[in-house]
């Protein structure tokens, strides 16, 4: 029997040609890479996926923003412009499984890479368009970038201090989700495809991906047809819920539930715990403002680390506010294999995140790198059949 780390990972013999850059989809043919696909990333020559440029910081030239979402890939240099750099993509597309793009809808039309074209060469490809508005409707043409979109779909009207501006969450969270709702819709697209053999188009949205987080904040206007406000830290149906400043510095506050309310106050020996004021949850958020009073009063008397320690010995959940510092050296983060260090031929030893999937059989590999702009020409060209004579003379055609 193979081990674990030996078993065959799930989209071992599945190829990727990834026609995608700056975050999105490269995040999704990363983790699609993770579980064994080959991805073939193709670039621009010379210039290459966007964020190689994106710093500081560098390592040794290599931008730290590439190094993050850019392992388990080759790279190829091809230009999408040229007449022969298409051949070369459709050779590649040919023998692919799955074709993954990112661009302004249209623009794969233009350079004849877009789904029908592809669907003519390789009947039975998946191929996955991500864009900011979708394919189709009013905004369909419209540029998009994370922060337009956090603004577009909600979620700075319900980031920030009530009376401050709207805040950007700090990282791009709606190109990695949408990356991630692609890598559902691919994964499951392999899934139908096994049943009838046929391939299919997958269309993802930056915004639908925002407007499906919206969930309860949502159903709350739908509810009360009110508009949810920012409220900082806290949450608008759950108290206390939040930071909460301390002698020294933040901490964070979880009160899910009545019995954990109860646990709160006997670990604090608090004189109100039974106050019909904040009996139960309804009455908590409905004195919010008292509640949060008295907390903040009392919480300012000792260090964070006293209140943790307190109310973690009686199963109260609460925590510190780390610094990413902090957090790539959190035990529980390093004990879970969530810190990677990867050997790159030109940056040496390089630290990535890790891919979160756990399997009982099976162990994720990070088996390549994030590569050096069209560190596999030879080695996918040559697979294709071109002769070293024939990519020569594409390489001084400025083709690769």
């Amino acid at each position: 029997m193979p081990t674990k780390k030996e078993a065959r990972l799930p989209l071992e013999g599945v190829k990727v040609l990834d026609i995608s850059r700056v975050l999105t989809g490269p995040f999704a043919t990363m983790l699609l890479g993770d579980l064994g696909a080959e991805i073939i990333k193709v670039e621009m020559p010379g210039v290459g996926d966007e964020t190689r440029a994106w710093g500081p910081p560098f390592i040794e030239g290599e931008s730290a923003y590439f190094l993050s979402i850019n392992r388990n890939k080759k790279s190829i240099a091809v230009n999408l412009k040229s007449e022969k750099g298409k051949e070369i993509i459709y050779k590649l597309a040919k023998e692919a499984d799955v074709m993954i793009e990112n661009f302004l809808p249209g623009t794969v039309k233009r350079l004849g890479l877009d789904y029908e074209k592809i669907r003519e060469i390789n009947p039975g490809i998946i191929y996955c368009s991500i864009s900011g508005y979708g394919q189709d409707g009013p905004y369909r043409d419209y540029p998009a970038y994370d922060i337009l979109m956090q603004g577009e779909g909600g979620l700075m009207s319900i980031t920030g201090e009530k009376d401050g501006e709207p805040v950007r969450i700090g990282v791009a969270l709606v190109d990695i989700g949408a990356g991630m709702y692609a890598v559902i819709g691919i994964l499951s697209a392999l899934m139908a495809k096994k049943e009838t053999g046929q391939g299919q188009y997958i269309d993802i949205s930056l915004l639908d991906t925002e407007v499906s987080w919206l969930t309860y904040m949502a159903s709350n206007y739908f509810a009360a047809g009110k508009d949810p406000i920012r409220m900082g830290s806290a949450h608008p149906s759950i108290v206390p819920y939040r930071a909460y400043r301390a002698k020294d510095k933040y901490f964070i506050l979880a009160v899910g539930n009545d019995a954990i309310w109860q646990r709160f106050c006997s670990a604090l020996e608090l004189k109100f715990a039974d106050d019909p004021k904040f009996s139960t949850n309804e009455k908590r958020v409905e004195n919010r403002e008292e509640l949060d009073r008295l907390l903040a009063e009392m919480f300012l008397q000792k260090e964070a680390s006293y209140w943790v320690d307190k109310l973690n010995a009686h199963k109260v959940p609460c925590g510190m506010i780390n610094s990413i510092s902090e957090v790539v050296s959190h035990p529980q983060v390093v004990h879970r294999g969530m810190v990677v260090e990867m050997e790159h031929e030109k940056a040496g030893k390089v630290k990535v995140l890790g891919n979160p999937l756990n399997f009982s059989e099976m162990s994720i590999q990070y088996r390549l790198p994030p590569p050096l702009l069209g560190r596999h020409n030879e080695e996918i060209l040559s697979r294709l059949g071109y002769t070293g004579e024939e990519i020569e003379k594409l390489k001084a055609e400025g083709v690769i």
